[in-house]
């Protein structure tokens, strides 16, 4: 998970402090050392590291934090908006042009994960109530135009590409027009990458940048090369002039140094990451949000966002309806799986509740294989045996395992945890509004 093993050696630094009623300089001094390892060893650029223990040393021996009666927790909120101000304060959104369309122009290295970004950006923006336009410009790798056709068809959004075509300037400035004469708000331009930066590279992407003079020029780069990823920002930056930055593999990068450092180091703010495999797996970067994931507070606005957009809103009353009248069925898990597994995947989830993740969560699966394991389980299950689990004899369950993939004892233990939820829910159906909280169990 993103961060993961950076948040454990923050949240064993920081443990230290809150402890006490009283902290000394010398405290602090110690706390610090501690955090300026955590962040070297996550990767986080020298200078980077050295400017941000400075500013939040000086703040943390400051009388206001010395006389606090939660002198450690202050420390914390120090660290915590010293974090946010590094990777660059607030929400940085798309700049939308007011004369149409708005043009944005995709630039990266090979590999970085250029033209899925594209699409993924496309989805966003047409979530947000655009008409985007994906266009091809990529005639160097070997079906890329392809690779852009087929997500936006999956995605339903147009593309435009010209076969044969190798004039890059061409394509693209065809594409405004087509944009314009159909309609669409935002052209997605995506360019050509290279193995490495070269003369080449940046000549072609200059003379691209000046023929559609676009909104705003955003720079894909993969979050696990770490600081590799900071220097190709800043080469970028400095050779051809970008907006901002896209941080792909979020979600497989433990360390976190490029989101620490980009900022910093580019000016350039990070716009979007993005954090799973699926088209829809991009999100706006939310420096508070990080800062607070990266001290283990979790990040419950990102969640609820997540659930607005993925949770059938009719369908959550009408389980409510059947929880109040213990009415909770098989078929009913399943609706609610699936619409779980729209949110993205468990661990990143997951990674957004306060107080969980990192070696909280170490030996437990969170690959979505156990969503994919319950989910086999209740599709084997006939209409009847999900409405009515009791109906589940031991020849029943054999046959589901059989069907599913899986055991007996898999079967029989989702089968318990799903009437100790059921029971559970009988409670909560049967309580007043003022009753007791309880603890309901994830089922599976």
């Amino acid at each position: 998970m993103a961060f993961e093993g950076l948040s454990e050696k923050l949240s064993r630094a920081f443990k230290r402090l809150t402890g006490k009623g009283k902290l000394s300089e010398k405290d602090v001094k110690d706390a610090m050392r501690e955090v300026r390892m955590a962040l070297l060893e996550a990767d986080v650029n020298f200078l980077v590291v050295k400017d941000f223990i400075k500013k939040v040393s000086s703040r943390a021996v400051g009388q206001e934090i010395m006389e606090s009666l939660t002198p450690g927790q202050q420390v914390i909120k120090v660290v915590n908006e010293e974090l946010t101000q590094l990777m660059g304060g607030t929400l940085s959104k798309i700049s939308f042009s007011p004369k149409l369309p708005t043009i944005i122009m995709m630039v990266g290295l090979q590999g970085s994960g250029k033209t899925t970004t594209a699409g993924k950006l496309g989805n966003y923006l047409k979530g947000q109530g655009k008409n985007p336009l994906l266009v091809g410009c990529d005639v160097y790798r070997p079906a890329a135009v392809e690779q852009l056709k087929q997500i936006g068809d999956k995605l339903s959004i147009a593309v435009y590409y010209e076969k044969d075509n190798k004039d890059v300037k061409s394509i693209a400035d065809a594409s405004i027009k087509y944009a314009v004469s159909h309609n669409h708000d935002v052209v997605i331009i995506d360019t050509a990458g290279r193995l490495h930066i070269d003369e080449v590279l940046m000549e072609e992407l200059e003379e691209t940048k000046r023929a559609v003079q676009p909104t705003e020029v955003l720079l894909v780069v993969d979050a696990m090369t770490g600081q590799d990823a900071v220097t190709v920002a800043q080469s970028f930056n400095d050779k051809l002039g970008i907006d901002g930055v896209v941080l792909t593999k979020l979600d497989g990068d433990t360390r976190g140094g490029a989101a620490l450092s980009v900022k910093a180091v580019t000016g350039k703010p990070i716009k979007f990451v993005g954090v799973g495999e699926k088209l829809d797996d991009l999100e706006p970067f939310h420096p508070d949000r990080m800062a607070s994931r990266i001290l283990g507070m979790g990040d419950i606005l990102s969640l609820i966002e997540k659930a607005q957009a993925n949770i059938d809103e009719k369908k959550a009353r009408e389980l409510e309806k059947k929880i109040r009248s213990q009415q909770f069925t098989f078929e009913d898990f399943l609706d609610q799986l699936q619409q779980l597994k729209n949110m993205g995947s468990l661990s990143h989830i997951l990674d957004m509740l306060p107080g969980i993740g990192g070696k909280k969560l170490k030996g437990i699966q969170l690959d979505d294989k156990q969503l994919l394991r319950v989910e086999a389980i209740i599709n084997s299950m006939t209409i009847e045996e999900r409405q009515n689990p009791n109906l589940l004899n031991s020849s029943r369950k054999k046959r589901i395992a059989a069907g599913s993939g899986t055991s007996i004892q898999q079967v029989n233990r989702l089968i318990k945890q799903f009437q100790d939820t059921k029971r559970m829910m009988k409670q909560f159906g049967s309580m007043d509004m003022k009753g007791k909280k309880g603890k309901i169990k994830f089922p599976f």
